[in-house]
């Protein structure tokens, strides 16, 4: 059975009304992000910054992908 701290399962939800995504491993809420550098930092803070955000088949993204922040305008970016 694999161990579940080896291999996390990240979800990033599909945005909220306000372009926000939650960021989960399990059922636990590791955190809010409102771009891609805020998911690199929540996965940081949970000691999982050896994962590649935008590459790693560890994290699945909803509702868009790495790229899809709705709440964002360019002037954001």
């Amino acid at each position: 059975m694999d161990n579940p701290t080896k291999h996390p399962h990240i979800v990033v939800h599909a945005p909220a009304l306000d372009g926000s995504r939650r960021v989960t491993e399990g059922d636990v809420l590791l955190g809010l992000a409102s771009h891609l550098d805020d998911v690199v930092e929540i996965l940081r803070l949970a000691d999982l910054d050896r994962v590649e955000v935008e590459e790693s088949d560890l994290i699945e993204w909803q509702g868009g992908g790495p790229e899809d922040w709705p709440g964002l305008s360019e002037e954001d970016l």
